[in-house]
Order: structure tokens, then sequence, then C-alpha cells
């Protein structure tokens, strides 16, 4: 077992959740219910599975794509992104501004 690669993965992950919608609707169904165990089971059952499928889905890419090509592929989608929400947000700003 490659313990650098599985503790990277780790980190990555769990950083990347904190805070997330799928945290907060787990917080918000965990306040809710009476079962908060049934809310855990499910959220992390929901988890582990998207998780396997994103791993089946890289592995299936990696092997017709070259890692250089992916690598600059999900750069650009997140680069991409992280643009649009900064301009969205700016539009917000001035949307309350002029209100």
């Amino acid at each position: 077992m490659d313990w650098q690669l599985l503790s990277l993965s780790f980190i990555a992950v769990f950083l990347s959740e904190l805070g997330d919608k799928s945290q907060l609707a787990a917080i918000a169904l965990g306040g809710s219910s009476k079962f908060p165990q049934a809310v855990f089971f499910g959220t992390a059952t929901a988890l582990l599975l998207t998780s396997f499928l994103g791993v089946l889905v890289g592995e299936g890419v990696a092997e017709i794509l070259p890692t250089n090509i992916v690598k600059i592929t999900a750069a650009t989608g997140f680069a991409f992104m992280g643009i649009r929400l900064l301009f969205s947000g700016e539009e917000e700003v001035e949307e309350s501004e002029n209100n």
C-alpha cells in the first residue's frame, strides 16, 4: 500500500468536503432527525459510492488519455470555475449596493 498516496487522498478529500454543500445537508438532516446514526450511515455511504465512482472513472480516463491532458483539463476547469465565482460575487455585491 502506498501510504503517502493514501494520506494525500485523505487530506485532499477531507479538506475539500469541509463546509461543502453535502456536509451542510448532513448537518441539517442530522439536526432535524430522531435518528442521526441513519443520517451518518446514509451520508457516509453516499460519499464512499461517489468516491468509488470517481476512482473508476479516473482509472478509465487514465487508460484512454495521457495523464498530462487530464491534469490540464482539470486545472482549466477549476480555473474557469474560480474566475466565474469571482465575477459572479462582484455582480451580487454591485446589485446589493444598487438596492
